[in-house]
């Protein structure tokens, strides 16, 4: 039996922000691809490189739709809900760059995006949308016109279709990434937002929509 959505929405959030905080501690000693402190980095064509530059860009745009939500609407739980999902993702933002730093390699893709997941070849992203489950350039602006009841519906559908989008690139560094750290924090990205996504329908069925 699913908790109701009020219930739901604080161990979730409870259980990510631990998540990111515990990660955050051994940022240092993801240098090199064995955890310890030494020369051998991740290549700027390795899956770890890769993830973290692809992933903080789709991290970006999470953060914008959560504060566009958030400054849209009055309601406590969604604005507590984009709130959490734009802390937990700024923050694991900042450590994807923050290990790029470490490794001495350049934050601006060098490929196309997912290149490194072997699908470099997907078609150019429609209206400013670069990967998969990402929103348009348009639906981000018209997000930005709506408010109340429908500024909440338009939110979780797009953010259900961007975690499906960000549990997608996740695994592909579970199974590709070799800095163990990094791999740990894709696979807790992918549990997190997994249960994100289950509330968010949740919420979503309390406003009569569906995903």
């Amino acid at each position: 039996m699913r908790q109701a959505p009020s219930r739901r929405t604080g161990w979730i959030v409870g259980g990510v922000v631990a998540a990111v905080v515990a990660a955050g501690g051994i940022t240092a000693a993801v240098a090199s691809t064995d955890g310890s402190s030494g020369t051998s980095a991740p290549s700027t064509k390795s899956a770890d490189a890769g993830f973290a530059r692809d992933m903080a860009t789709h991290h970006q745009q999470a953060v914008e739709m959560s504060y566009i939500v958030r400054d849209g609407t009055k309601d406590e739980e969604i604005r507590r809900l984009a709130y959490d999902i734009a802390q937990t993702q700024a923050n694991q933002r900042g450590m994807l760059l923050g290990w790029l730093d470490l490794w001495e390699l350049p934050k601006v893709p060098e490929g196309a995006p997912m290149e490194w997941m072997g699908m470099g070849d997907l078609p150019p992203g429609k209206d400013g949308a670069l990967m998969p489950g990402m929103a348009t350039h348009t639906e981000l602006k018209d997000l930005g016109k709506l408010s109340g009841r429908a500024a909440e519906v338009r939110y979780l559908q797009l953010m259900i279709k961007h975690h499906k989008g960000g549990i997608h690139m996740a695994e592909g560094c579970v199974d590709r990434c070799e800095v163990k750290v990094e791999r740990r924090l894709a696979q807790g990205m992918v549990d997190s937002q997994e249960s994100e996504i289950e509330l968010m329908v949740d919420l979503l069925k309390a406003r009569g929509a569906k995903p």
